[in-house]
């Protein structure tokens, strides 16, 4: 038989620590080719319609080799965050997302 949760543990607790709906900027990273922050840009959309493209930031590395694209999504929940965190992980062009 299932034990019931303990809601008094703060461990315990599956409390977000994020209040939603919430501005969350997601830090994704890839290599500086065509088409890169397109393919950022429209998982963003999958998963925040309202999301507004002229908030991105971009940032080269040192060598330029790689482009760091911080994309601001209006989180609605831990599961939207978690399904976009997937979806840009999983991307053939993403190498890390933070």
């Amino acid at each position: 038989m299932d034990q019931p949760e303990n809601t008094t543990d703060p461990v315990a607790r599956k409390d977000s620590l994020i209040d939603y709906p919430s501005l969350f900027p997601i830090k994704v990273m890839g290599e500086n080719v065509e088409g890169f922050v397109h393919a950022v840009t429209a998982t963003a959309k999958q998963f925040d319609p309202f999301f507004d493209a002229s908030t991105i930031e971009l940032r080269d590395s040192s060598g330029g080799k790689y482009l760091g694209v911080t994309i601001t999504v209006t989180a609605t929940s831990r599961e939207q965050l978690d399904d976009l965190y997937r979806a840009l992980s999983s991307h053939s062009m993403v190498k890390v997302v933070l």
